[in-house]
């Protein structure tokens, strides 16, 4: 478990059992290897028995790191009745959502088939994986909310879910994820942009993917904390194409969330963004204000993995840039590097920032009002 800020220096922002809190990153995982099989068409199971899928069409990041599943998890997260971790919901309730008073959970599940060159799979696999959300998971808990995935490598099936999935109150967002096979501001993802605005649904962008090209421009790194330091350059590239291709100015309504990359990062990449545009401004004529000011706007960033710098001062003045109302909370349970909701945050937190922090800047993001998501579902 990560445990932020030194006890020895900082003392932690105390949170007592009364204080709500939205998770706006929870992994939910498969039971069994078949578990979304009644929700494929017959054709596709069989497809799944005799081919599989393979690696290079995007259910993994390349050459293996030493990481896979069950070690990307918490030890401690291994259901009780068997499966892996964050398969369980009532082992997920008793570990997480209860005993942090957890009112608001966003599902983002990983390995949903998301990026795979066979776009008619990869559209299969996600609305399978979308109707398994519900049946699973946001039916059972009504505090879980769920994630729109969508084969996001053709546009239009994309666009297509998302406008399916629109007014279904069981869905917050729509989830991306940071590599792809073009940076994330290239037209071909515009479909999705254009059916996201018009579904009043954020779109989260989420750390991993696999477009086919190493995640360094250099290569392929040796090492796993290269992969785990290299999602904020992922995220980095991925905002400033979104940036600088004109997808703001042209859906000036749309919402992004930068998920489980940190947002240390942003204020620099803005001021670079800011610096460059001036003096090559021409080049991008559709680009018509600062940089900055689209992401000021219209970006929001989950928490995790919290930064933690020396001095408390250099946090806060990161976070007096991005803005309070612009950070959502997130633990990225059930993954090693689970953040404590007790221990994110150092003491000298005002009270309405820390609202804000831990579930009002949520609420408002997701459109969840102060009754919607505040108590179980009975069975």
């Amino acid at each position: 478990m990560n445990i932020q800020f030194r006890e020895s220096t900082e003392a932690a922002s105390p949170l007592t059992t009364k204080t709500a809190i939205a998770d706006c990153d929870i992994h939910p995982a498969r039971a069994t290897r078949t578990e979304l099989y009644p929700y494929l068409a017959k054709r596709w199971q069989h497809h799944l028995e005799v081919y599989g899928v393979h690696a290079y069409q995007g259910m993994m990041e390349g050459p293996p790191y030493p990481k896979a599943q069950p070690n990307a998890s918490r030890r401690d997260a291994y259901p009780p009745e068997g499966g892996p971790q964050g398969s369980s919901l009532s082992f997920m309730q008793k570990q997480l959502l209860d005993p942090n008073n957890v009112q608001l959970g966003v599902l983002n599940p990983l390995n949903t088939g998301q990026g795979i060159r066979n776009h008619e799979l990869s559209a299969a696999l996600c609305s399978a994986i979308n109707d398994w959300q519900i049946d699973k998971w946001t039916s059972r808990d009504k505090r879980l909310k769920a994630s729109i995935v969508v084969g996001n490598e053709d546009g239009l099936s994309a666009a297509a879910e998302i406008r399916e999935r629109a007014g279904d109150k069981n869905f917050v967002q729509v989830l991306l994820l940071s590599r792809n096979v073009e940076p994330l501001g290239q037209r071909r993802y515009w479909p999705i942009y254009q059916a996201a605005e018009e579904a009043g649904l954020p779109v989260g962008v989420h750390a991993f993917g696999f477009g086919g090209n190493p995640i360094t421009p250099s290569g392929w790194p040796s090492y796993y904390i290269e992969e785990m330091v290299g999602h904020s350059q992922c995220q980095q590239s991925a905002l400033a194409s979104l940036v600088l291709e004109g997808v703001f100015e042209r859906f000036p309504k749309l919402k992004m969330v930068m998920i489980e990359a940190g947002f240390g990062w942003a204020p620099s990449l803005a001021w670079r963004l800011d610096k460059a545009w001036q003096r090559l401004r021409s080049e991008v004529p559709h680009v018509k204000r600062p940089p900055s000011e689209y992401i000021r706007e219209q970006v929001w960033w989950t928490t995790q993995p919290m930064e933690d710098p020396e001095r408390r001062e250099d946090l806060f003045d990161v976070i007096k840039w991005i803005g309070w109302d612009r950070l959502l909370f997130a633990t990225d349970y059930p993954h090693w590097d689970y953040d404590e909701p007790s221990r994110v945050l150092p003491a000298g937190v005002s009270e309405a920032n820390r609202e804000a922090f831990y579930l009002g800047n949520a609420r408002t993001l997701y459109g969840i009002d102060d009754g919607a998501s505040c108590h179980r579902a009975s069975g």
